[in-house]
């Protein structure tokens, strides 16, 4: 896993005192220990060791450090840190220029979903943005749209680099899945995408034909080279291209409607445009890079390696070979990556059916096509992990619209009956009195872990964030934060991130959330009202836990990876977090130092 350094934080409390957080790290030892200082002035009588928090009730100005204690290593000193103006933090971004499509019509840009990784090897993370344009397309919708651009930026708002990925590349949430994360293990996340004739790198470097357009009438692109490439972190550079897998057609660059049809379902660009993005540990060491094609029939999925600056096929899977033709069809919006049958190798969790960490097919379920997946430890109390998900169509999926399965054979324990599309679902502990996670969605209550319904309630939905002091999962949906109070049966505000917006329309969810900053608790990023930056928000309420940041957790930091990935899920970790928890097993994780 990367190295990370203490990620410090300092927020203003409510009654105006300091609340700091910082990071515990996968290699840190046992009797690690720390102490707080404001400018060289000890705060903590005491070291800290039973949490990674501290509230300086001092007043006055100053600077934060945090001083690790350990009796086996000489740990280093955090860097200083100031005091949030506002109860977020704001970070500039440069919005790019509004355009004016073939067709005469006028757009703007908004700020849209975002990753981070430690794109210099300084043990901080940085921020990749992408920018949607305000006439970004649905696939099933005909038009043309402008631009997507991708920035990188630190968290002081300085622009390291812009990547334009040109008018050959449509923008919707379906189309460009990028991945942020270190894939060669040389301590220097990349940035890997589809792009195509005209992208230009962020050396302004153009790949392919400049000067080529593969834009129909209706603003489809259905003709023309596909590429993968794989950017530099640093600098935005291409370092590889190569061609896109699967291609629009095995042995024609422009095939023709009819050749579309007959192999993704659809003539007009639908099906065929359905791509999806990820990160695994194949082989159980070092990370592979997933992209993907289709769900709603042929589904195909092709792992690729990034070593010594250069981009190789691990494996491919399709749905089209005679073996898998019954996979078909089982893709979600989205996916999720996980070590389903604790083997120490990830497979991928790609909606109803799970491709083992050798590209083979593990097992189809059967349950056809969904809109929202969770996969954790939800039911500690049975070996392995659990699959939580929406249904479309309950016809087609045995009556159920919703379904908790094993992860590892991908058997059903239980359902929730629906009519039609179940298109929301949402697992999390919420609930105290009943173990392991509890799941609802669109349809029904609120259900236990065991299935049995707890509450008549339908709560929000879209998102999960730990943000309180208790182990309980908070409710994220559009830019607020909800507490579920279990005794009186009602949600309670816990934030409201006046001025900020989310994303994506009806799914309403951040730009990222995620173990950003500071202690085991999670981060959101929004967008400002007016897109000229974006809002990093973090918990200012004390806490008498501590974990090992959830980044170390090899699970939930792939699930950050593929967070932006179509229909964005929040991140999980491999374990289950509540009162009634194991501790987790520490994680046998090698820290990978930056250059």
């Amino acid at each position: 896993m990367e190295y990370l350094d203490r990620g410090v934080v300092a927020v203003k409390t409510d009654d105006q005192n300091v609340f700091v957080s910082w990071r515990l790290l996968a290699d840190d030892s046992k009797d690690i220990s720390f102490n707080i200082y404001k400018d060289s002035v000890k705060l903590n009588e005491e070291p800290i060791t039973e949490c990674t928090c501290f509230v300086d009730t001092t007043n006055g100005k100053g600077g934060y450090v945090v001083k690790p204690i350990s009796s086996n290593n000489k740990l280093a000193v955090s860097e200083k840190v100031e005091v949030w103006e506002n109860a977020y933090l704001e970070i500039p971004i440069q919005k790019p220029e509004a355009g004016i499509s073939p067709d005469g019509k006028n757009y703007e840009y908004k700020a849209n979903d975002a990753s981070v990784g430690d794109l210099d090897g300084d043990g901080q993370y940085e921020i990749v943005l992408k920018w949607d344009p305000s006439n970004s397309k649905d696939n099933s919708h005909h038009g043309y749209t402008g631009n997507v651009f991708l920035d990188a930026y630190e968290f002081n708002g300085e622009q390291l680099w812009r990547i334009d990925l040109g008018k050959n590349i449509r923008a919707g949430a379906h189309y460009t899945q990028f991945i942020v994360y270190d894939l060669d293990g040389d301590g220097l996340a990349e940035v890997a995408c589809k792009t195509a004739d005209g992208t230009m790198d962020g050396k302004g470097k153009i790949i392919g034909d400049p000067n080529t357009d593969h834009r129909n009438d209706k603003g489809r692109i259905l003709k023309g080279p596909e590429f993968l490439t794989i950017f530099s972190g640093k600098t935005g550079e291409a370092l590889e291209t190569t061609n896109y897998l699967p291609s629009r057609h095995p042995s024609k660059e422009n095939p023709e409607p009819e050749d579309l049809n007959k192999i993704w379902g659809d003539s007009y660009g639908n099906r065929i445009d359905r791509f999806l993005a990820g990160v695994g540990y194949f082989d159980g060491k070092t990370p592979s890079l997933i992209m993907t094609r289709g769900y709603y029939t042929r589904s195909v999925l092709v792992a690729w390696d990034w070593k010594n600056g250069k981009l190789t096929k691990r494996w491919i899977f399709d749905s089209n070979e005679n073996a898998y033709s019954n996979y078909a069809g089982q893709g979600n919006h989205q996916l999720s990556i996980a070590d389903v049958d604790q083997d120490g190798k990830d497979e991928v969790i790609f909606g109803s059916m799970t491709v083992d960490d050798d590209g083979s097919g593990l097992y189809n379920s059967g349950l056809g096509h969904g809109d929202a997946m969770h996969v954790s430890d939800l039911v500690p109390g049975r070996d392995g992990l659990e699959i939580w998900t929406a249904q479309e169509d309950r016809n087609k999926y045995r009556g159920k619209g919703l379904w908790l399965r094993d992860a590892k054979t991908g058997d059903t324990l239980w359902g929730v009956p629906a009519n039609g599309d179940v298109g929301r679902g949402l697992s999390a502990n919420i609930d105290p009195n009943f173990p392991g996670s509890e799941m609802w969605g669109a349809v029904g209550g609120i259900f236990s872990a065991e299935g049995k319904e707890i509450s008549k309630r339908r709560l929000p939905m879209n998102f999960a964030i730990w943000w309180d002091g208790d182990l309980q999962r908070e409710l994220l949906d559009g830019n607020i934060i909800y507490k579920w109070d279990y005794k009186e049966s009602k949600v309670e505000e816990l934030l409201r991130a006046e001025g900020s917006l989310s994303n994506n329309w009806t799914k309403a969810t951040p730009a990222l959330s995620a173990d950003i900053l500071g202690d085991w608790r999670e981060e959101v990023i929004f967008r400002a009202e007016d897109s000229n930056s974006l809002r990093l928000y973090s918990t200012n309420i004390p806490t008498s836990y501590h974990f090992i940041t959830l980044m170390h957790n090899p699970q939930y930091r792939v699930s950050v990876a593929w967070q932006n990935v179509s229909y964005n899920q929040p991140p999980h970790p491999s374990f289950y977090i509540g009162e009634d928890m194991e501790e987790p097993e520490d994680p046998n994780i090698e820290i990978i130092k930056g250059l």
